[in-house]
Protein backbone atom coordinates (compact mmCIF):
# COMPACT_ATOMS: atom_id res chain seq x y z
CA UNK A 1 0.00 0.00 0.00
CA UNK A 2 1.28 3.49 -0.87
CA UNK A 3 2.92 5.30 2.10
CA UNK A 4 0.95 8.45 1.31
CA UNK A 5 -2.28 6.47 1.52
CA UNK A 6 -1.22 4.89 4.84
CA UNK A 7 -0.53 8.39 6.19
CA UNK A 8 -3.99 9.55 5.04
CA UNK A 9 -5.73 6.53 6.62
CA UNK A 10 -3.97 6.89 9.97
CA UNK A 11 -4.48 10.66 10.08
CA UNK A 12 -8.17 10.46 9.13
CA UNK A 13 -8.77 7.63 11.62
CA UNK A 14 -7.26 9.66 14.45
CA UNK A 15 -9.11 12.84 13.39
CA UNK A 16 -12.49 11.09 13.10
CA UNK A 17 -11.95 9.33 16.44
CA UNK A 18 -11.30 12.74 18.01
CA UNK A 19 -14.38 14.34 16.39
CA UNK A 20 -16.57 11.46 17.49
CA UNK A 21 -15.19 11.37 21.04
CA UNK A 22 -15.30 15.15 21.49
CA UNK A 23 -18.54 16.12 19.74
CA UNK A 24 -20.66 13.34 18.21
CA UNK A 25 -20.35 10.75 21.00
CA UNK A 26 -21.58 7.73 19.04
CA UNK A 27 -20.14 4.26 19.61
CA UNK A 28 -16.59 4.60 18.27
CA UNK A 29 -16.71 2.30 15.23
CA UNK A 30 -20.15 3.54 14.16
CA UNK A 31 -19.12 7.18 14.52
CA UNK A 32 -15.96 6.65 12.47
CA UNK A 33 -17.86 4.87 9.70
CA UNK A 34 -20.52 7.60 9.46
CA UNK A 35 -17.88 10.35 9.37
CA UNK A 36 -15.92 8.40 6.75
CA UNK A 37 -19.04 7.90 4.65
CA UNK A 38 -19.90 11.62 4.83
CA UNK A 39 -16.29 12.50 3.96
CA UNK A 40 -16.35 10.13 0.94
CA UNK A 41 -19.63 11.59 -0.33
CA UNK A 42 -18.19 15.12 -0.03
CA UNK A 43 -15.10 14.00 -1.97
CA UNK A 44 -17.34 12.56 -4.74
CA UNK A 45 -19.32 15.83 -4.87
CA UNK A 46 -16.11 17.87 -5.06
CA UNK A 47 -14.94 15.68 -7.93
CA UNK A 48 -18.11 16.70 -9.75
CA UNK A 49 -16.91 20.30 -9.55
CA UNK A 50 -13.68 19.26 -11.27
CA UNK A 51 -11.28 19.79 -8.37
CA UNK A 52 -8.08 17.98 -9.36
CA UNK A 53 -6.87 17.31 -5.81
CA UNK A 54 -10.07 15.45 -5.03
CA UNK A 55 -9.77 13.44 -8.25
CA UNK A 56 -6.31 12.36 -7.12
CA UNK A 57 -7.66 11.39 -3.70
CA UNK A 58 -10.45 9.33 -5.28
CA UNK A 59 -7.89 7.55 -7.47
CA UNK A 60 -5.85 6.77 -4.34
CA UNK A 61 -8.91 5.32 -2.58
CA UNK A 62 -9.98 3.30 -5.63
CA UNK A 63 -6.51 1.77 -5.82
CA UNK A 64 -6.88 0.20 -2.35
CA UNK A 65 -7.24 -3.57 -2.53
CA UNK A 66 -9.89 -3.73 0.22
CA UNK A 67 -10.27 -7.50 0.05
CA UNK A 68 -6.53 -8.16 0.34
CA UNK A 69 -6.06 -5.47 3.01
CA UNK A 70 -8.69 -7.04 5.28
CA UNK A 71 -8.63 -10.76 4.47
CA UNK A 72 -4.83 -11.10 4.22
CA UNK A 73 -3.81 -8.23 6.49
CA UNK A 74 -6.12 -7.02 9.23
CA UNK A 75 -8.37 -10.04 9.81
CA UNK A 76 -5.73 -12.19 11.54
CA UNK A 77 -4.92 -9.40 14.03
CA UNK A 78 -8.58 -8.57 14.70
CA UNK A 79 -9.64 -12.17 15.35
CA UNK A 80 -6.61 -12.98 17.53
CA UNK A 81 -7.09 -9.78 19.57
CA UNK A 82 -10.81 -10.45 19.92
CA UNK A 83 -10.29 -14.04 21.09
CA UNK A 84 -7.48 -13.02 23.46
CA UNK A 85 -9.95 -11.18 25.70
CA UNK A 86 -12.64 -13.89 25.79
CA UNK A 87 -12.89 -15.96 28.96
CA UNK A 88 -12.76 -19.59 27.87
CA UNK A 89 -14.71 -20.73 30.97
CA UNK A 90 -17.62 -18.46 30.00
CA UNK A 91 -17.31 -19.74 26.43
CA UNK A 92 -17.28 -23.38 27.57
CA UNK A 93 -20.63 -22.91 29.33
CA UNK A 94 -22.17 -21.87 25.99
CA UNK A 95 -20.06 -24.18 23.78
CA UNK A 96 -22.85 -26.30 22.27
CA UNK A 97 -25.08 -23.35 21.49
CA UNK A 98 -22.15 -21.44 19.91
CA UNK A 99 -21.08 -24.54 17.96
CA UNK A 100 -24.56 -25.07 16.50
CA UNK A 101 -25.04 -21.37 15.65
CA UNK A 102 -21.59 -21.04 14.07
CA UNK A 103 -21.92 -24.18 11.92
CA UNK A 104 -25.49 -25.36 11.25
CA UNK A 105 -26.73 -21.79 11.73
CA UNK A 106 -24.31 -20.31 9.18
CA UNK A 107 -24.88 -23.10 6.65
CA UNK A 108 -28.70 -22.89 7.01
CA UNK A 109 -28.58 -19.10 6.71
CA UNK A 110 -26.38 -19.37 3.61
CA UNK A 111 -28.78 -21.76 1.85
CA UNK A 112 -31.93 -19.83 2.79
CA UNK A 113 -30.60 -16.36 1.93
CA UNK A 114 -28.96 -17.66 -1.26
CA UNK A 115 -32.11 -19.47 -2.39
CA UNK A 116 -34.49 -16.56 -1.70
CA UNK A 117 -32.09 -14.08 -3.35
CA UNK A 118 -31.99 -16.28 -6.45
CA UNK A 119 -35.81 -16.37 -6.59
CA UNK A 120 -36.06 -12.57 -6.20
CA UNK A 121 -33.43 -11.82 -8.86
CA UNK A 122 -34.93 -14.16 -11.44
CA UNK A 123 -38.55 -13.25 -10.58
CA UNK A 124 -37.87 -9.53 -10.97
CA UNK A 125 -36.09 -10.19 -14.25
CA UNK A 126 -32.66 -8.84 -13.32
CA UNK A 127 -31.05 -11.97 -14.82
CA UNK A 128 -32.40 -15.21 -16.28
CA UNK A 129 -32.10 -18.45 -14.34
CA UNK A 130 -28.64 -20.01 -14.57
CA UNK A 131 -26.26 -22.23 -12.62
CA UNK A 132 -23.69 -19.44 -12.27
CA UNK A 133 -26.26 -17.01 -10.85
CA UNK A 134 -27.38 -19.65 -8.32
CA UNK A 135 -23.78 -20.13 -7.15
CA UNK A 136 -23.28 -16.36 -6.85
CA UNK A 137 -26.48 -16.13 -4.79
CA UNK A 138 -25.13 -18.86 -2.50
CA UNK A 139 -21.83 -16.98 -2.23
CA UNK A 140 -23.84 -13.92 -1.23
CA UNK A 141 -25.63 -16.02 1.41
CA UNK A 142 -22.25 -17.16 2.76
CA UNK A 143 -20.72 -13.68 2.92
CA UNK A 144 -23.74 -11.98 4.53
CA UNK A 145 -24.35 -14.66 7.21
CA UNK A 146 -21.29 -14.00 9.45
CA UNK A 147 -21.64 -11.26 12.08
CA UNK A 148 -19.11 -8.82 13.52
CA UNK A 149 -18.47 -9.02 17.30
CA UNK A 150 -16.43 -5.80 17.41
CA UNK A 151 -19.20 -3.33 16.60
CA UNK A 152 -21.67 -4.52 19.22
CA UNK A 153 -19.39 -5.56 22.11
CA UNK A 154 -18.94 -2.05 23.51
CA UNK A 155 -22.67 -1.38 23.18
CA UNK A 156 -23.53 -4.55 25.13
CA UNK A 157 -21.15 -3.52 27.92
CA UNK A 158 -22.72 -0.03 28.06
CA UNK A 159 -26.19 -1.58 28.32
CA UNK A 160 -24.88 -3.86 31.11
CA UNK A 161 -26.06 -6.95 29.24
CA UNK A 162 -25.73 -10.22 31.19
CA UNK A 163 -22.36 -11.92 30.74
CA UNK A 164 -24.04 -15.04 29.36
CA UNK A 165 -25.72 -13.03 26.58
CA UNK A 166 -22.49 -11.17 25.78
CA UNK A 167 -20.62 -14.49 25.57
CA UNK A 168 -23.22 -15.97 23.22
CA UNK A 169 -23.05 -13.03 20.80
CA UNK A 170 -19.25 -12.59 20.85
CA UNK A 171 -18.49 -16.33 20.82
CA UNK A 172 -20.86 -16.97 17.93
CA UNK A 173 -19.45 -14.03 15.97
CA UNK A 174 -15.81 -15.06 16.48
CA UNK A 175 -16.44 -18.55 15.15
CA UNK A 176 -19.06 -17.79 12.48
CA UNK A 177 -16.56 -15.41 10.85
CA UNK A 178 -14.20 -18.32 10.29
CA UNK A 179 -16.94 -20.74 9.27
CA UNK A 180 -18.46 -18.14 6.91
CA UNK A 181 -15.11 -17.75 5.13
CA UNK A 182 -14.80 -21.55 4.82
CA UNK A 183 -18.36 -21.90 3.42
CA UNK A 184 -17.60 -19.06 0.97
CA UNK A 185 -14.44 -20.84 -0.26
CA UNK A 186 -16.25 -24.17 -0.59
CA UNK A 187 -19.07 -22.65 -2.69
CA UNK A 188 -16.57 -20.73 -4.85
CA UNK A 189 -15.08 -24.07 -5.90
CA UNK A 190 -18.44 -24.97 -7.47
CA UNK A 191 -18.10 -22.30 -10.15
CA UNK A 192 -17.15 -23.71 -13.56
CA UNK A 193 -13.88 -21.76 -13.34
CA UNK A 194 -13.19 -23.23 -9.90
CA UNK A 195 -13.48 -19.83 -8.25
CA UNK A 196 -10.19 -18.28 -7.29
CA UNK A 197 -9.00 -20.89 -4.83
CA UNK A 198 -6.11 -23.33 -5.03
CA UNK A 199 -7.91 -26.46 -3.84
CA UNK A 200 -8.58 -28.08 -7.20
CA UNK A 201 -11.63 -30.34 -7.53
CA UNK A 202 -11.92 -31.38 -3.89
CA UNK A 203 -15.27 -32.68 -2.67
CA UNK A 204 -17.07 -29.77 -0.92
CA UNK A 205 -17.63 -31.78 2.28
CA UNK A 206 -13.96 -32.81 2.38
CA UNK A 207 -12.87 -29.24 1.70
CA UNK A 208 -15.09 -27.91 4.51
CA UNK A 209 -13.69 -30.48 6.95
CA UNK A 210 -10.12 -29.76 5.82
CA UNK A 211 -10.50 -26.01 6.28
CA UNK A 212 -12.54 -26.00 9.51
CA UNK A 213 -11.11 -28.97 11.42
CA UNK A 214 -7.63 -28.24 10.11
CA UNK A 215 -7.99 -24.65 11.36
CA UNK A 216 -8.98 -25.83 14.86
CA UNK A 217 -6.11 -28.33 15.11
CA UNK A 218 -3.52 -25.93 13.68
CA UNK A 219 -4.74 -23.10 15.95
CA UNK A 220 -4.47 -25.34 19.03
CA UNK A 221 -0.99 -26.47 17.95
CA UNK A 222 0.14 -22.86 17.43
CA UNK A 223 -1.33 -21.86 20.78
CA UNK A 224 0.50 -24.68 22.59
CA UNK A 225 3.87 -24.05 20.88
CA UNK A 226 3.79 -20.34 21.66
CA UNK A 227 2.50 -21.01 25.18
CA UNK A 228 5.64 -23.08 25.78
CA UNK A 229 7.81 -20.32 24.33
CA UNK A 230 6.15 -17.67 26.49
CA UNK A 231 6.49 -19.85 29.59
CA UNK A 232 10.25 -20.24 29.07
CA UNK A 233 10.99 -16.50 29.32
CA UNK A 234 9.99 -13.42 31.32
CA UNK A 235 10.50 -10.47 29.00
CA UNK A 236 7.31 -8.70 27.99
CA UNK A 237 8.71 -7.00 24.87
CA UNK A 238 9.96 -10.33 23.52
CA UNK A 239 6.69 -12.03 24.44
CA UNK A 240 4.70 -9.39 22.57
CA UNK A 241 6.99 -9.95 19.57
CA UNK A 242 6.34 -13.70 19.80
CA UNK A 243 2.57 -13.19 19.69
CA UNK A 244 3.02 -10.93 16.65
CA UNK A 245 4.96 -13.70 14.93
CA UNK A 246 2.23 -16.19 15.87
CA UNK A 247 -0.41 -14.05 14.15
CA UNK A 248 1.54 -13.09 11.03
CA UNK A 249 3.42 -16.37 10.49
CA UNK A 250 0.53 -18.59 11.62
CA UNK A 251 -1.98 -16.93 9.30
CA UNK A 252 0.43 -17.12 6.36
CA UNK A 253 1.13 -20.81 7.05
CA UNK A 254 -2.62 -21.51 7.23
CA UNK A 255 -2.95 -20.23 3.66
CA UNK A 256 -0.11 -22.45 2.47
CA UNK A 257 -1.65 -25.49 4.18
CA UNK A 258 -5.15 -24.65 2.80
CA UNK A 259 -6.75 -24.56 6.22
CA UNK A 260 -8.82 -21.80 7.79
CA UNK A 261 -6.59 -18.99 9.02
CA UNK A 262 -9.48 -17.16 10.75
CA UNK A 263 -10.43 -20.26 12.79
CA UNK A 264 -6.77 -20.91 13.62
CA UNK A 265 -6.36 -17.34 14.92
CA UNK A 266 -9.47 -17.59 17.12
CA UNK A 267 -8.35 -20.89 18.66
CA UNK A 268 -4.76 -19.76 19.24
CA UNK A 269 -6.01 -16.45 20.69
CA UNK A 270 -8.25 -18.30 23.13
CA UNK A 271 -5.34 -20.56 24.13
CA UNK A 272 -2.89 -17.70 24.76
CA UNK A 273 -5.51 -15.44 26.34
CA UNK A 274 -6.53 -18.06 28.90
CA UNK A 275 -4.01 -20.86 29.47
CA UNK A 276 -1.10 -18.61 28.51
CA UNK A 277 -2.27 -15.78 30.74
CA UNK A 278 -2.66 -18.09 33.76
CA UNK A 279 0.50 -20.19 33.48
CA UNK A 280 3.01 -18.47 31.16
CA UNK A 281 2.92 -14.75 31.98
CA UNK A 282 4.05 -12.60 34.86
CA UNK A 283 1.72 -9.82 35.98
CA UNK A 284 3.83 -7.25 34.10
CA UNK A 285 3.78 -9.28 30.88
CA UNK A 286 0.04 -9.85 31.20
CA UNK A 287 -0.63 -6.11 31.60
CA UNK A 288 1.73 -5.03 28.81
CA UNK A 289 0.77 -7.76 26.31
CA UNK A 290 -2.98 -7.36 26.74
CA UNK A 291 -2.69 -3.55 26.60
CA UNK A 292 -0.69 -3.86 23.37
CA UNK A 293 -3.29 -6.09 21.70
CA UNK A 294 -6.14 -3.91 22.94
CA UNK A 295 -4.46 -0.93 21.27
CA UNK A 296 -3.92 -2.93 18.05
CA UNK A 297 -7.58 -3.97 18.15
CA UNK A 298 -8.88 -0.41 18.59
CA UNK A 299 -6.54 1.04 15.97
CA UNK A 300 -7.30 -1.59 13.29
CA UNK A 301 -11.03 -1.30 13.93
CA UNK A 302 -10.81 2.45 13.45
CA UNK A 303 -9.01 1.94 10.14
CA UNK A 304 -11.42 -0.85 9.12
CA UNK A 305 -14.53 1.27 9.62
CA UNK A 306 -12.83 4.21 7.92
CA UNK A 307 -12.19 1.96 4.91
CA UNK A 308 -15.78 0.71 4.96
CA UNK A 309 -17.02 4.28 4.74
CA UNK A 310 -14.60 4.95 1.87
CA UNK A 311 -15.66 1.91 -0.17
CA UNK A 312 -18.61 4.00 -1.41
CA UNK A 313 -16.11 5.77 -3.70
CA UNK A 314 -15.44 2.49 -5.55
CA UNK A 315 -19.04 1.27 -5.91
CA UNK A 316 -21.14 1.64 -9.06
CA UNK A 317 -24.66 2.67 -7.99
CA UNK A 318 -27.83 1.40 -9.61
CA UNK A 319 -31.22 2.42 -8.15
CA UNK A 320 -32.91 -0.87 -9.08
CA UNK A 321 -30.20 -2.84 -7.27
CA UNK A 322 -30.39 -0.45 -4.30
CA UNK A 323 -34.10 -1.26 -4.13
CA UNK A 324 -33.33 -4.98 -4.14
CA UNK A 325 -30.78 -4.45 -1.37
CA UNK A 326 -33.43 -2.70 0.73
CA UNK A 327 -35.82 -5.62 0.17
CA UNK A 328 -33.14 -8.08 1.27
CA UNK A 329 -32.48 -6.27 4.58
CA UNK A 330 -35.62 -7.60 6.34
CA UNK A 331 -35.21 -10.97 4.63
CA UNK A 332 -31.68 -11.47 6.00
CA UNK A 333 -32.86 -10.38 9.46
CA UNK A 334 -35.86 -12.75 9.43
CA UNK A 335 -33.68 -15.67 8.33
CA UNK A 336 -31.10 -14.90 11.03
CA UNK A 337 -33.91 -14.77 13.61
CA UNK A 338 -35.34 -18.11 12.45
CA UNK A 339 -31.90 -19.79 12.61
CA UNK A 340 -31.18 -18.36 16.08
CA UNK A 341 -34.67 -18.77 17.56
CA UNK A 342 -34.97 -22.41 16.47
CA UNK A 343 -31.62 -23.14 18.16
CA UNK A 344 -32.32 -21.13 21.32
CA UNK A 345 -35.78 -22.66 21.81
CA UNK A 346 -34.39 -26.15 21.18
CA UNK A 347 -31.79 -25.63 23.91
CA UNK A 348 -34.39 -24.02 26.20
CA UNK A 349 -36.47 -27.19 25.85
CA UNK A 350 -33.65 -29.06 27.60
CA UNK A 351 -33.82 -26.69 30.60
CA UNK A 352 -31.13 -24.27 29.42
CA UNK A 353 -31.74 -20.79 30.80
CA UNK A 354 -31.66 -17.76 28.50
CA UNK A 355 -31.96 -14.01 28.96
CA UNK A 356 -35.47 -12.84 28.09
CA UNK A 357 -35.57 -11.85 24.41
CA UNK A 358 -32.19 -13.55 23.76
CA UNK A 359 -33.15 -14.57 20.19
CA UNK A 360 -34.29 -11.03 19.31
CA UNK A 361 -31.21 -9.40 20.86
CA UNK A 362 -28.84 -11.86 19.14
CA UNK A 363 -30.61 -11.22 15.82
CA UNK A 364 -30.57 -7.42 16.05
CA UNK A 365 -27.16 -7.36 17.73
CA UNK A 366 -25.58 -9.59 15.08
CA UNK A 367 -24.13 -6.76 13.00
CA UNK A 368 -22.69 -7.41 9.55
CA UNK A 369 -19.30 -5.79 9.13
CA UNK A 370 -15.96 -5.70 7.36
CA UNK A 371 -15.69 -9.42 6.67
CA UNK A 372 -18.92 -9.39 4.65
CA UNK A 373 -17.66 -6.44 2.59
CA UNK A 374 -14.23 -8.06 2.10
CA UNK A 375 -15.76 -11.32 0.86
CA UNK A 376 -18.06 -9.40 -1.49
CA UNK A 377 -15.02 -7.67 -2.95
CA UNK A 378 -13.35 -11.09 -3.25
CA UNK A 379 -16.14 -12.40 -5.52
CA UNK A 380 -14.70 -13.67 -8.83
CA UNK A 381 -15.15 -11.29 -11.77
CA UNK A 382 -18.48 -11.77 -13.54
CA UNK A 383 -21.58 -9.88 -14.66
CA UNK A 384 -23.06 -10.45 -11.17
CA UNK A 385 -20.15 -9.16 -9.06
CA UNK A 386 -21.00 -5.43 -8.94
CA UNK A 387 -24.63 -6.18 -8.12
CA UNK A 388 -23.72 -8.26 -5.07
CA UNK A 389 -21.09 -5.78 -3.87
CA UNK A 390 -23.71 -3.00 -3.85
CA UNK A 391 -26.35 -5.18 -2.15
CA UNK A 392 -23.83 -6.24 0.51
CA UNK A 393 -22.79 -2.65 1.17
CA UNK A 394 -26.41 -1.53 1.64
CA UNK A 395 -27.11 -4.33 4.13
CA UNK A 396 -23.86 -3.65 6.04
CA UNK A 397 -24.61 0.10 6.21
CA UNK A 398 -28.08 -0.57 7.60
CA UNK A 399 -26.72 -3.16 10.02
CA UNK A 400 -23.99 -0.97 11.48
CA UNK A 401 -25.82 2.35 11.55
CA UNK A 402 -29.47 1.41 12.28
CA UNK A 403 -29.03 -1.83 14.26
CA UNK A 404 -25.85 -0.59 15.93
CA UNK A 405 -27.50 2.59 17.20
CA UNK A 406 -30.65 0.87 18.48
CA UNK A 407 -29.46 -2.45 19.93
CA UNK A 408 -28.65 -0.83 23.29
CA UNK A 409 -32.30 0.24 23.65
CA UNK A 410 -33.44 -3.28 22.78
CA UNK A 411 -31.14 -4.82 25.41
CA UNK A 412 -32.20 -2.26 28.05
CA UNK A 413 -35.89 -2.83 27.29
CA UNK A 414 -35.66 -6.60 27.72
CA UNK A 415 -33.56 -6.32 30.88
CA UNK A 416 -36.10 -3.94 32.44
CA UNK A 417 -38.96 -6.30 31.58
CA UNK A 418 -37.17 -9.50 32.51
Amino acid sequence: MDMGLIAILISLSAFFMYLNYRYIKLPETIGIMILSLVFSLIVIMMQGFGLTDFKNLITLIQDIDFEKTLMQGMLSFLLFAGALHVNINDLAKQKWLILVLATIGVISSTLLIGGITYIIITYLGFYPESYNLLIYCMLFGALISPTDPISVLGILKEAKAPKTLETKIVGESLFNDGVGVVVFLVIAQMLPSGGHGAHGNINPVVLFAQEAIGGIIFGALLGYIFYRLLKSIDNYSLEILLTLSLVTGGYYLSGLLHISGPIAMVVSGLFIGNHGKMFAMSETTHTQLFSFWELIDEFLNAVLFLLMGMIVVSISFNFSIIGMGLVLIPITLIIRYLCIASTVYSFAFFKKSFTKGAAKIMTWGGLRGGISVAMALALPQSEFRDMFILITYIIVLFSIIVQGLTVKKLVTYHLKND
